[in-house]
């Protein structure tokens, strides 16, 4: 997080979510899900995160996450759509907000928790 917030590129902002994977994270109504980032042939990790919210995960491509982040506007953001009309968003909303990128309504807080007051 550090290195992403003085250093905003790309690629510090991949090594973020690479180092949150398996973290538990909230939706804007408040269900829990949590994200794997499987390794290709080569070894390295692909740019997809996998979502595991029910039985069968879905997947999130790397691009999406990258267009919701250009979407963010303000501090505080009242829904998902808010990002954008992205498949996923609802997912990248509780990443964004865990990762203090962007802050929410109160109420909605309350579904989601309060990051700051949780360690991570």
């Amino acid at each position: 997080m550090k290195r992403w917030r003085g250093d905003p590129t790309e690629e510090n902002f991949w090594g973020m979510v690479v180092s949150y994977a398996g973290i538990g994270f909230k939706t804007y109504s408040g269900l829990p899900f949590s994200y794997e980032i499987k390794k290709g042939r080569n070894g390295e990790y692909t740019k997809e995160l996998w979502i595991d919210r029910r039985e069968k995960s879905k997947s999130l491509a790397w691009s999406s996450v990258l267009l919701a982040l250009k979407n963010i506007k303000g501090e505080v953001v009242d829904r998902p759509k808010a990002l954008g009309d992205i498949r996923g968003v609802t997912y990248i909303y509780g990443m964004f907000y865990r990762f203090g990128l962007i802050d929410v309504p109160d109420e909605v807080k309350e579904k989601m928790g309060h990051p700051k007051d949780r360690k991570k």
